[in-house]
């Protein structure tokens, strides 16, 4: 538990350090107390955050039994997320931007990429593109949806105590933070940057590829 709280710590502050400026203008914003484009901006994050919250909550003990060598169904959620993307990729470009109804229904797709196999940034980012919002918009809102929800998903950890008597070495530790927060600043850049450059295309061929691995390792074993 103690290792898997530090992951999370990393992997959001690896996003809060690439949508740096994002986050410090939308806070800027806020603290002008004006319906602007930052509070409408925070509104929507916050209504995209109530489905996973609400499943996560209530759904918790049979999420995890989903997580117990279900190569499978792996596999298969992986195909999903492969067709999520491909047709995302062909989809028309357009220059919305992300509104209350769009914020929803991203939020939906975020929780059910709570699945095992199903890509969560891929499932949102596709959603939002096929949506018709703006490849860019779709890709920043996607990583910053998140953010609260790992936090949050740390603070009830925490308090949990489960991890209370664990005895990790902090080489350890400082090994797993490290490379999750340097991976993650990498996945941040290199997905906004395909994303915009409309290859999506490239993600979905290796989720096929490796969803029907998964299915034929399941079959055969």
């Amino acid at each position: 538990m103690l290792m898997t709280v530090v992951l999370h710590f990393a992997t959001a502050l690896s996003t809060v350090i690439v949508f740096r400026k994002d986050i410090y203008a939308i806070f800027k914003g806020l603290f002008l107390f004006k319906v602007n484009r930052e509070f409408i901006f925070s509104r929507n994050i916050v209504l995209s955050m109530i489905p996973a919250a609400i499943v996560g909550f209530f759904f918790e003990d049979i999420i995890e039994s989903m997580f117990g060598g279900r190569v499978l169904l792996v596999g298969t959620m992986l195909l999903v997320t492969g067709l999520l993307l491909l047709l995302a990729d062909r989809a028309g470009k357009t220059r919305k931007k992300v509104n209350a109804f769009h914020a929803i229904i991203i939020g939906i797709s975020q929780a059910i990429a709570i699945l095992p196999g199903i890509s969560r940034s891929g499932a949102t980012i596709a959603t939002s593109v096929l949506l018709g919002v703006d490849r860019s918009r779709a890709a920043r809102f996607s990583f910053l949806m998140v953010v609260p929800l790992i936090f949050g998903k740390i603070a009830k950890d925490i308090f949990s105590n489960e991890f209370s008597a664990e005895d990790i070495p902090i080489d350890v530790i400082s090994a797993g933070f490290i490379s999750a927060f340097v991976i993650g600043i990498i996945a941040c850049t290199l997905m906004i940057t395909l994303v915009k450059r409309s290859k999506l295309s490239y993600f979905s061929y290796y989720c096929f590829l490796v969803g029907l691995g998964a299915i034929g390792w399941a079959i055969f074993n």
